[in-house]
């Protein structure tokens, strides 16, 4: 096993992006980090991944803190494509699930072996989010997000449209239930 990393790799390691990675060079909070040349070397520690030192203020890191053990999988957002088509815009029409994190991005890098897994009548609930296509990661192998430099950033419009739609839902469900709780006391009343 390697004891040291660059940049890209680190951050796959971690599941942050590299910029984010950058930063924590910057700042000195990355564990026995030194550079040669042009280059980082960032050390492992004994879980396999590089140590990072938490800041002083704001919410802890989301970073791992173990190596990784589930896949990752890639979906094609069929209609953020329509849409961007549609509306000539350029929201990112991949989404990267990793762990409980998703990420929406332009275009992937995958460095080592996948798999395109299709299954018309058993749509992956529990990881895949109910899709029926998708393509799959084994955790050693690393895929790098790309981002177009004119591209429209954050997640895609069918993704703020389910947000929001959940959002109506779960307001609805609080006013009833706030209803159901008032015609009970009143009926107690009388």
């Amino acid at each position: 096993m390697t004891t040291e990393v660059r940049t890209t790799e680190a951050a796959f390691l971690l599941n942050i992006s590299t910029g984010r990675l950058r930063i924590l060079l910057q700042q000195n909070r990355v564990v026995g980090a030194y550079k040669v040349k042009r280059l980082w070397m960032i050390p492992l520690n004994n879980r396999g991944v590089p140590e990072i030192t938490p800041g002083r203020r704001g919410p802890e890191g989301t970073w791992n803190k173990a190596e990784r053990t589930g896949n990752t999988f890639i979906h094609v957002l069929r209609k953020t494509i329509d849409y961007n088509r549609d509306n000539k815009t350029s929201h990112p029409a991949i989404a990267v699930k990793v762990g409980d994190k998703k990420n929406y991005c332009h275009a992937l890098k995958i460095n080592g072996p996948c798999q395109i897994v299709y299954q018309p009548h058993q749509p992956n609930r529990n990881q895949a989010g109910g899709a029926r296509l998708w393509i799959e990661v084994e955790p050693q192998h690393q895929v790098e997000r790309i981002y177009f430099s004119r591209g429209d950033y954050g997640p895609p419009p069918e993704v703020i449209e389910q947000r929001q739609k959940f959002q109506r839902k779960r307001k609805e469900k609080d006013q009833k239930h706030s209803q159901n709780k008032f015609s009970i006391k009143s009926k107690k009343k009388s």
